[in-house]
């Protein structure tokens, strides 16, 4: 099944189904999915681009040039570009709810990947923005699941978990919110429950802008269950879809060092700190996302790790 432009001729989309007529209700919302999850992403670009060509760009124009920033890669730089566009739109239209749930965003990705020893501010300040922008628009699914990226990020699983529901009533295609839950299940130390969540966010989506997080989830799981070179394998697929990822090749680095493998996690570290030059395992140790003991057992190992790979400890 494809997908044209008829003004430009251009190909938009296609997928292959391979399932039979008795699926064909099923393969239905599948194929809305697909092209709802696709089309959202080149929709955001397009916006962004045409805002760029703007001499005197409104609130949204600014708000899908952040949004573009945040699906490049979660790196100091882009998220730090991200804000900007998110204040700008912010101080053009205090209201604009799209521009504030942007903005929380790039929060989290700053708190989460550890780019700051204030890793806590960055996160209050997100779950700040996303409570005005639910009390203002209480069915924002984005909203909905974001807020619970918060909760799971703060030793709050359970309810991450009901949040990133909560936004699946409101938009099933949400492919993001089933890999969110599946983090989750390792931060509660479940993460063998882990792999049927990223695979429905990657059958809803399977070319999302976040898959490479998704595949890094995946990972994460992996080691925690001690099964080294299957973490290895999939951190390689997560840096191989985007490169610019700083923490998988942080993980890549222990996982690399903790097999023996010393050379390739030294060149591993490189690349992950040419992209954020100030993660330390200091920093990285001190912020847990979780108190879960089996969580935490396995976390310890990978900060042994990325010692034995070189990355500096402060």
């Amino acid at each position: 099944m494809q997908l044209i432009d008829v003004e430009t001729g251009n190909h938009l989309w296609a997928e292959r189904f391979d399932k039979t007529i008795t699926d064909l209700f099923d393969m239905q919302d599948e194929i809305v999915s697909r092209l709802a999850n696709t089309l959202n992403a080149q929709f955001i670009e397009a916006e962004a681009r045409r805002a760029e060509r703007s001499q005197h760009p409104d609130a949204m124009d600014l708000y899908f040039q952040g949004r573009v920033h945040v699906n490049k890669g979660i790196t100091p730089e882009y998220m730090a570009q991200a804000c900007g566009f998110f204040d700008r739109a912010l101080t053009l239209d205090p209201g604009n709810i799209e521009a504030m749930a942007g903005l929380a965003q790039a929060n989290i990705a700053i708190g989460a990947s550890f780019f700051t020893d204030d890793r806590t501010g960055y996160l209050e300040a997100a779950e700040h923005g996303l409570i005005k922008v639910l009390n203002m628009a209480p069915q924002h699914a984005r909203a909905h699941m974001l807020l619970g990226v918060v909760q799971n990020l703060t030793n709050r699983a359970a309810q991450g978990i009901a949040e990133c529901e909560r936004a699946l009533a409101l938009d099933r295609n949400l492919a993001d919110a089933h890999g969110m839950i599946g983090l989750a299940k390792v931060y509660i130390g479940r993460s063998e429950e882990t792999e049927a969540h990223i695979n429905e966010a990657l059958r809803l989506s399977p070319r999302d802008t976040f898959s490479f997080r998704w595949l890094y989830f995946r990972a994460l799981a992996k080691l925690q269950l001690g099964a080294d070179g299957e973490g290895i394998t999939w951190l390689r697929r997560s840096i191989e879809t985007n490169r610019g990822y700083p923490l998988a090749h942080f993980h890549l680095a222990a996982a690399l060092a903790l097999t023996g493998q010393l050379d390739q996690a030294r060149a591993a570290t490189q690349a992950g700190l040419a992209l954020e030059p100030t993660f330390t395992v200091r920093r990285f140790r001190l912020n847990a996302s979780s108190d879960n003991q089996v969580f935490l057992a396995r976390r310890r190992r990978l900060c042994e790790g990325m010692g034995m790979a070189g990355v500096p400890e402060q």
